[in-house]
């Protein structure tokens, strides 16, 4: 799959000194959603706004569709929407002007048809006489998102674009993602929400301190960061785990009634002769009883956790 955006060695540092990005490089591919996770201040933002447009790099060179952000900036900035983090709206201006106006900044003819569709997919036809002033934040929420779709891009970034809004318009959110995707368009998403990330995106990346740590298909990152946990409940507490199990690596909890097992999601532990299976054959044969088990594996919110901890120890 040929890459729509090409980032490659950006950096920004501020005139205070702050270095917000160290050296990027980031291939995203066409037609993907890409998440990029990181905790407050890592270099989310700094790194879309530079994308964007709206933020001058300190070096490095960005791609967008084969249009350099810099020297074809008009070209590029055609190629992409955004949904920042902050509602900027024109407050005194009906709904249906402000999405029109938008289309026209990016010299794209009047197509009422098409902001029509926008509107009713969002929610915001009936609204469209009405002052955006007089909004709720999650109509105004849906505006922005409005005015970027109202000139096509073919890149749509979603900055937290569902951060303090209603549950009903995160679904929505969801579903106009897809759907935009279903039809072409890359979907860049930022979100402290991992769960979105878990449920819409193709690959993820984690930044942190400027730095970008992993890019990874999500199940590859869930099967090689993931762990998986099996729980025996036992029916008598055991005082020490028996020398006959000790080919597990297992733990004794609930005061001996509980015996955990747990392994990476990178080996398949039934192909080592120490998997599940064999556990519990072991368990059987040395008659301790269990009275239920269960299993668990490692969300993606685990990953992330991990993953920015150790990142943070790395640097001390």
């Amino acid at each position: 799959m040929s890459s729509i955006i090409s980032i490659s060695n950006l950096t920004k540092t501020y005139a205070s000194g702050v270095q917000a990005l160290k050296p990027v490089s980031l291939e995203i591919k066409r037609g993907e959603i890409f998440a990029l996770l990181g905790p407050n201040g890592a270099g989310k933002t700094t790194l879309i706004n530079i994308v964007c447009g709206i933020v001058t790099s300190s070096g490095g060179t960005v791609l967008a569709d084969g249009h350099d952000i810099v020297r074809d900036y008009r070209l590029a900035r055609m190629k992409i929407g955004l949904v920042p983090q902050e509602l900027h709206t024109d407050a005194f201006e009906t709904v249906l002007h402000t999405v029109s106006f938008s289309r026209g900044l990016y010299g794209r003819p009047r197509n009422p048809e098409f902001i029509e569709k926008v509107l009713r997919d969002l929610t915001l036809w009936d609204k469209r006489n009405a002052m955006i002033r007089t909004l709720s934040g999650g109509m105004k929420r849906r505006v922005m998102i409005a005015k970027a779709l109202a000139h096509e891009p073919t890149i749509l970034f979603l900055d937290e674009p569902t951060a303090g809004v209603d549950v009903e318009l995160r679904r929505d959110m969801w579903d106009m993602v897809r759907s935009l995707r279903e039809k072409g368009v890359t979907i860049i998403l930022t979100t402290h929400y991992i769960d979105e990330a878990e449920e819409m995106a193709d690959r993820i990346g984690v930044i942190n301190k400027g730095e970008l740590i992993v890019v990874e298909e999500k199940a590859a990152l869930m099967k090689k960061l993931g762990k998986k946990e099996l729980t025996l409940q036992l029916q008598e507490p055991l005082t020490a785990i028996p020398a006959e199990l000790s080919d597990w690596q297992l733990d004794l909890k609930a005061d001996g009634l509980e015996l955990h097992y747990a392994f990476d999601g990178t080996s398949d532990p039934n192909a080592t002769g120490r998997g599940i299976s064999s556990l519990l054959k072991r368990v059987s044969e040395l008659g301790i009883g269990f009275k239920d088990l269960n299993t668990k594996q490692s969300s993606l919110e685990d990953i992330f956790v991990n993953l920015v901890h150790r990142d943070s120890g790395a640097g001390k």
